[in-house]
């Protein structure tokens, strides 16, 4: 099954080429030639993050020369900040608990601490 299919069995039975334009965000791993393709035949711009190490990127000027581009890797930077920090400062690389509760009770309050860091990072002050 293709990747078009896929997508019009995970959206809904509409066609996805006669959709508004949409904006995708993918890691580097998907910087493929095939996926690319497979997303702009979709009418998907592809903010896939550019993989130039030892090859050529699949993503060309057509998609980076936008601000929403930039953008996007920006957002996406931040994102994985957080996932990052989670993984290596909180231990969440290798679960400690058994059970969904006792795990959810821990990602929760390792994003908690992270966003009370985040806040006193940006001056965010209580009242």
């Amino acid at each position: 099954m293709g990747l078009s299919a896929r997508l019009r069995m995970e959206t809904g039975p509409w066609d996805c080429r006669m959709a508004n334009r949409v904006d995708e965000g993918a890691d580097k791993n998907y910087d493929t030639k095939g996926f690319v393709e497979d997303m702009r035949e979709m009418t998907v711009t592809p903010h896939v993050a550019r993989n130039d190490t030892n090859r050529a990127s699949a993503i060309d000027g057509r998609t980076t020369r936008h601000p929403g581009y930039v953008t996007s890797q920006t957002i996406r930077k931040r994102i994985e900040e957080c996932f990052g920090w989670a993984k290596t400062i909180r231990g969440l690389r290798k679960s400690r608990f058994i059970g969904r509760e006792k795990l959810d009770f821990q990602f929760v309050m390792t994003f908690a601490a992270y966003n009370l860091i985040r806040m006193r990072n940006l001056g965010v002050v209580a009242r």
